[in-house]
């Protein structure tokens, strides 16, 4: 059995470890991170620096549920571009998905951590996300995508269903109630993908996600037809403007989409599960959300 880790490991514990050999880089937020390798786990936050009220715990709960997986057998890591599309862009080697199974056949999530496009945080915006999902039976990828722009990110994502959708048989997942999640600047990747539809972006003809988890992101698009929507932010974002996020809100409900909104007063920006915030729990109502649209 491959060990768990531990606060007291260091990032490149992580990159080493036998559960994630060939793909060990891509879990942590940047192309090279060869310079933060001697950083102790209790400080990964340090390595996020957009993200407020990183819990070490959570993050190595999460790694330690994917070491669970592997030693059982179960495939975490997939790449969704082909060799052919990586040679002719070598920065689509950097992207993949991450499972995290919950039932067989059930809907999958998507999930697009932030990081400014100059980074993804999946070790607190993504893992911990997808594990707490996984718990609820439902299925969860977390996507790594190319780091630069929101265009390539967004292309990346739809790129990602696609291949969702097109594998869900040997994934063992339903593809009708898909629903995307993100945060921050992967919020901005999930808010283009319920406006615009994948097809949009590069994908295949893929109908909208049955919703669209959109936490704390000034992005302020709307239409009558974007999927219906869990919006989430605090006031005291430094980043994201409340005020813009209710006014975007309430364009949203005018132009009759359901959106279910919750607004947080101290849990400040990218706070991931909102551990030790008054966000905390958050995720179980988008959740919830998003299984109302399952049921109907």
């Amino acid at each position: 059995m491959d060990k768990h880790l531990t606060t007291s490991n260091n990032v490149s514990d992580i990159v080493n470890h036998k559960a994630f050999k060939g793909f060990g880089e891509l879990l942590l937020p940047r192309d090279n991170n060869s310079g933060v390798y001697n950083t102790p786990l209790s400080n990964v936050g340090s390595l996020m620096p957009y993200h407020g009220n990183v819990n070490s715990g959570d993050v190595v709960d999460a790694l330690n549920r994917m070491i669970d997986d592997v030693n059982e057998g179960k495939t975490i890591f997939y790449e969704f571009y082909t060799e052919d599309q990586k040679q002719h862009d070598t920065g689509k080697e950097n992207t993949s998905l991450f499972f995290l199974r919950g039932n067989p056949g059930a809907p999958f999530a998507i999930i697009c951590p932030g990081g400014g496009f100059s980074y993804v945080g999946s070790l607190h915006e993504g893992f911990p996300i997808a594990n707490r999902i996984s718990e609820s039976g439902l299925n969860a990828f977390v996507i790594r995508y190319r780091i630069g722009s929101g265009q390539m990110a967004t292309e990346d994502l739809a790129a990602a269903i696609s291949y969702t959708f097109r594998n869900a048989e040997s994934l063992g997942v339903d593809t009708k109630y898909y629903s995307v999640w993100g945060g921050s600047a992967g919020a901005r990747m999930a808010g283009n993908i319920a406006l615009r539809g994948v097809e949009a972006f590069g994908g295949d003809s893929i109908a909208k996600p049955v919703t669209a988890v959109i936490a704390y992101t000034g992005q302020s698009s709307y239409s009558s037809d974007f999927s219906p929507a869990f919006i989430t932010v605090a006031a005291n974002d430094w980043i994201a403007n409340v005020n813009t996020v209710e006014r975007r809100v309430q364009n949203l409900r005018n132009a009759g989409v359901e959106v279910e909104y919750q607004r947080y007063e101290n849990a400040g920006h990218g706070f991931g599960l909102g551990t030790g915030t008054d966000a905390d729990g958050w995720v179980d109502l988008a959740v919830k959300f998003w299984q109302q649209h399952i049921d109907e």
